[in-house]
């Protein structure tokens, strides 16, 4: 790391943390010339990621696209938008454990339709009825059914 002040190329880190959202390390520098103190940020480069659409087409991944649909979903529902962000970071970190470097819409469909059963049934239904094109109201009833029979299950086993 060059000496922003004198272009030394050698400092030492005299402090390193992680940032609040935990996603970067901020490290406190001085330069072994000058003695200037600095600040960089380190964070880690994920690897692109292409999505594979239902025609087939690819697209590269785009975190906007997933927040924009769960935030139709969630709107105005009880979710914070703390709560989505989660949601969808929670959906990135499957996706780039995955270690895949295409992954279809199917899979992330999926992934942000089982998060958004657990935070808002509603938002559930909602995001299912376009991703799963419902066509008419049974549909809906059929969707609305499968989430009653899952909960009542899980209320039998408490």
């Amino acid at each position: 790391m060059k000496c922003p002040v004198c272009s030394f190329p050698e400092t030492k880190v005299i402090d390193s943390r992680k940032t609040e959202d935990q996603n970067s390390i901020r490290r406190r520098r001085q330069c072994e010339a000058c003695g200037k103190r600095f600040t960089t940020f380190e964070i880690m480069e994920r690897s692109p990621l292409s999505v594979v659409k239902k025609d087939g087409t690819r697209e590269p991944y785009s975190r906007e696209k997933v927040l924009s649909g769960v935030m139709r979903a969630c709107h105005k529902r009880a979710v914070s938008r703390d709560q989505i962000d989660n949601l969808v970071d929670s959906v990135e970190n499957t996706l780039y454990s995955e270690l895949a470097k295409e992954v279809d819409s199917t899979f992330i469909g999926g992934l942000v339709m089982d998060k958004l059963k657990d935070l808002d049934e509603v938002a559930y239904v909602r995001f299912a009825s376009i991703y799963r094109e419902f066509k008419d109201i049974s549909s809906f009833v059929n969707e609305i059914n499968v989430l009653k029979t899952e909960q009542d299950k899980s209320e039998n086993k408490e």
